[in-house]
């Protein structure tokens, strides 16, 4: 049966995303508890080429229910389908475009010419054990009848090809000298990244960094991790800037909207508390509400400024007033920070793309 290429290529990289998404949160995809343990077998199969076919499979079945996935050889029926085309068109460049450890030749190598995926193809392989939870999987694809469960399927499958490139190493592209307009685009670029708030942090981090640098500040830049509690770790923000003992400020980026509520709860438990007299939102265009700004006017009042800020827009500047030689010093502690092994194996890829598409243009 055809299969058409490029929606299937726009089939994956959509449901990629997702699955990105899904493994910053660490939230796994929910399926039945037969699948999930299938799904891991197939995976921790030492014949990679097992998963890949696995992929192809469960994208042929969402291109059309009546392509008999058991057929990847075009001649072997009227149902059958070209698998070797699927690998060669589409989860091949899908998988190394996204840095995904993969088969260097074609998937169906591994198996005998003109094979059919039955039980009776299983004595010629070496590991059975992985190829008979993979045929668990066809089983399992053929019988459901909802396309919402076969998108399930592939959401899990890839979600466990995100979890694979985790382990791998995504060299990093270094940054170049570029332009501001360049920095802008390129800013804006990782901001608009769905990163569990990772990247806005990093960016802020990096900068506070390229200011330090360039004055030949006695600066030190602290700051944690996306997911530690500023108060269980005693800290002011997200970002903690200080001079010897003393606190010269601190600044919390968020990609949620401040409102009273939280401008509250922030000055109770971390501004008062530690003292702070200099305290920075560094958030996203219209993430604050007015009646937060009024409430940072009240302690103003009280001694301490809490000022709110366009977290791009202060990037832009700051890269602008600190010269051609702090916009190095940037690069340098951006891109360090993004090869700590910290830092989620999808965020380098990004990282790399927005590189790639800057310097193409």
């Amino acid at each position: 049966m055809p299969i058409d290429y490029d929606q299937a290529r726009a089939l994956l990289e959509a449901a990629f995303v997702q699955s990105e998404a899904a493994l910053l949160q660490r939230n796994e995809p929910v399926v039945a508890p037969q699948v999930r343990e299938a799904v891991q077998a197939v995976f921790a199969s030492k014949t990679q080429a097992y998963r890949e076919v696995l992929l192809g499979c469960v994208v042929a079945r969402m291109q059309d229910k009546s392509i008999n996935i058991r057929q990847p050889y075009a001649d072997q029926g009227p149902h059958a389908f070209s698998g070797r085309s699927l690998d060669e068109r589409v989860i091949n460049p899908f998988l190394r475009d996204r840095r995904i450890p993969c088969s260097k030749g074609p998937y169906l190598s591994v198996f005998r010419r003109s094979v059919q995926f039955a039980d009776s193809t299983r004595s010629g392989l070496r590991d059975q054990k992985g190829y008979d939870a993979f045929l668990t999987l066809l089983a399992r694809i053929e019988s459901m009848q909802e396309d919402s469960s076969v998108r399930d399927l592939l959401t899990c499958v890839l979600y466990r090809f995100a979890e694979l490139r985790e382990s791998a190493s995504i060299p990093l592209s270094r940054l170049q000298r570029i332009s501001l307009d360049q920095y802008d685009t390129l800013i804006s670029g990782l901001l608009a990244t769905p990163s569990g708030g990772r990247f806005p942090v990093l960016l802020a981090v990096a900068t506070f960094n390229a200011i330090k640098e360039s004055f030949s500040l006695d600066w030190q830049v602290s700051w944690q991790g996306i997911n530690v509690s500023d108060a269980a770790s005693g800290a002011g923000g997200d970002i903690t800037i200080s001079s010897g003992s003393r606190t010269l400020m601190a600044a919390e980026v968020t990609e949620r909207t401040v409102d009273r509520s939280r401008m509250v709860a922030t000055f109770d438990t971390k501004i008062a508390p530690t003292g702070i007299e200099d305290y920075l939102f560094l958030v996203r265009p219209y993430a604050t509400e007015s009646e937060a700004r009024q409430q940072a006017s009240r302690y103003f009042a009280q001694g301490h400024d809490v000022n709110f800020l366009d977290i791009k827009e202060w990037m832009v500047m700051v890269l602008a007033t600190i010269g051609v030689k702090g916009r190095a010093f940037f690069g340098k502690a951006l891109v360090e920070l993004l090869a700590s092994p910290e830092v989620p194996s999808v965020l380098k890829v990004a990282w790399n793309e927005q590189i790639a598409t800057l310097t193409a243009g």
